[in-house]
Formats: structure tokens, C-alpha cells, sequence
């Protein structure tokens, strides 16, 4: 479990779906006999799979992470959003120390094999066609040769979690007062830390109005 001081939790199931579909390159965490093992993937997320959702992915057959997923233990996914350094330079108040600015996401659960061949032809083929959306003329998987795409498959295997426990954790100076949050907001934006900025900007109106 990751430590999450009630002030930087993000209990919203709906909030840390939408955040694991922005941020759907996570780190797959399994232990097995060998010790822990990560493994840096592309997810699909689908958040009505499940009392909290099913998480898709594969690996190449040639990584050894395939052994743990095939224990039926405990796997950790980890997806990461925007983060950076926060100098007390930047604060009102005083005395202070140097602290991070991040948002994280971890999601656990079971992992069940893709045994099927078309649900894994599937399941590339979604995952494409989720980074290729807008795209004026998008790569699919249906529009290559036959014996490339079956030569593609067998390389890899897939995977289902489902996910049993979604942990959110967004440290956004939520334990400065407001001025101090507008400050570091001003001070990120003029560095060029943008999507970090606003992601304390979007909370901070979004609080605003849940209080108002």
C-alpha cells in the first residue's frame, strides 16, 4: 500500500479512471520467485469490468514477468501524472522546506491469462486504435498482412487484472494555505512545468466550487 495522508487522497473512483486513461503507460509490479519485477506497459482500462474495473496489457513471451502472472498472486499497476520539484523560494509563508508536486494511481488485483488468440488480436488492436484516435489516416491492426499479424501475436501474451483496489494520491500543496498554492501554480507556469500547473489549478476550482 502507498502512504496517503488524508489531505492528498483522491478517493473518486470516477476521477482515478479518468486519470489512468491520461496516463495509461504504467509500471507492472509482480513478485515471484526471483524477486520483484517491473515491467514499463501500455494499459487499457475499463472501468465497468468489474466493482472497480479491468486493466489489459501484454508482454513479450520472452519476459520472465510471465512466470509471476501465471502464479494467480497479487499484481500492483502504478500510473504516474505530472510532477516536480517545489522550492519554499516560491512561498509566502515561512519557514518552509523543498518538497515534490505529484500524482499517482495504483491499482491492484488478480491476473488472468489471455488464452484466445482473436481476444488477444483484440486487444492490440484496441490499444492501437486508442492512441491512434484522431489521427487523419490511423494505423489498424486489421489493415496489415495476415502472416504479419499472426507472426506479431505469437510474440507476445496478454493479460487481464481485475482490479480489486484503486489507490489515489495527489500531493498538490494541499497543506499550504491558498496563497501559497497560487504562488507555486504562477511560479510552475513560468518555468514550464504547464501540465503539473494546471493540474493544481483544475483541483483548486474544482475545491473552490465544491465549497462555494
Amino acid at each position: 500500500m502507498v502512504y496517503i495522508p488524508s489531505h492528498f487522497a483522491e478517493p473518486r473512483q470516477e476521477v482515478l479512471a479518468d486519470f489512468i486513461r491520461d496516463h495509461n503507460f504504467g509500471i507492472l509490479v509482480t513478485a515471484g520467485a526471483a524477486g520483484v519485477t517491473a515491467s514499463h506497459i501500455p494499459f487499457l482500462y475499463d472501468a465497468e469490468g468489474g466493482a472497480h474495473g479491468t486493466l489489459w496489457g501484454h508482454l513479450a513471451r520472452g519476459n520472465s514477468q510471465l512466470k509471476d502472472l501465471g502464479m494467480g498472486r497479487e499484481a500492483l499497476a502504478i500510473f504516474e501524472g505530472p510532477h516536480g520539484y517545489i522550492t519554499p523560494r516560491w512561498y509566502a509563508t515561512h519557514p518552509a522546506v523543498p518538497t515534490w508536486n505529484y500524482s499517482i494511481v495504483h491499482a491492484y488485483g488478480t491476473v488472468e491469462p489471455i488464452e484466445d488468440v482473436s481476444e488477444l488480436e483484440r486487444l492490440v488492436a484496441r490499444l492501437a486504435d486508442h492512441h491512434e484516435a484522431g489521427a487523419a489516416a490511423p494505423w489498424r491492426l486489421a489493415d496489415q498482412p495476415e502472416k504479419y499479424r499472426q507472426g506479431m501475436l505469437r510474440g507476445i501474451s496478454g493479460f487481464a487484472i481485475r482490479v480489486t483496489r484503486l489507490e489515489g494520491k495527489f500531493k498538490l500543496s494541499q497543506n499550504r494555505d491558498a496563497t501559497d498554492r497560487a504562488r507555486v501554480v504562477a511560479a510552475l507556469r513560468a518555468e514550464g512545468s504547464i501540465e503539473l500547473a494546471d493540474l493544481m489549478a483544475k483541483r483548486e476550482a474544482q475545491n473552490t466550487t465544491t465549497v462555494s
